[in-house]
């Protein structure tokens, strides 16, 4: 069954730099993303609860974005992408994720995107 596409948007209260680190280093992603974040060279290892998952970083930009893909999805065109958006009249940050789930799972991770969100929310003091 092919995955839908999706794009969900949250408004943070940081500067991009900042925000960059959380969403692209692994003591970041600790914090907010997974229980413990493990890296060797591209490949980021995940772990909730001793439930491990792999995903590779595909392309990153400094203070911008960044894009894994599950290793599951290898060999796929699925990815999510965790994008940072600074409006040009106001200077509002913005975190624009795209991800891919089957059709009958995408409000389900959209609520998992809004919980760890909120998670990384309160650690970066936004609101």
């Amino acid at each position: 069954m092919p995955k839908k596409k999706y794009q969900i948007e949250f408004s943070i209260n940081a500067s991009p730099s900042l925000l960059y680190n959380y969403i692209s280093n692994p003591s970041g992603l600790s914090e907010w993303f997974a229980g413990n974040v493990n890296s060797r060279g591209e490949k980021y290892t995940f772990i909730w609860d001793g439930h491990e998952e792999s995903a590779f970083l595909m392309k990153s930009k400094q203070d911008t974005y960044v894009r894994f893909q599950w290793e599951d999805d290898e060999d796929t065109k699925y990815f999510y992408e965790l994008n940072i958006v600074v409006d040009e009249l106001t200077n509002d940050v913005s975190l624009v994720i795209t991800d891919f789930a089957e059709e009958d799972e995408v409000e389900e991770s959209k609520e998992l995107w809004e919980s760890q969100i909120e998670d990384l929310k309160k650690i970066l003091g936004s609101k």
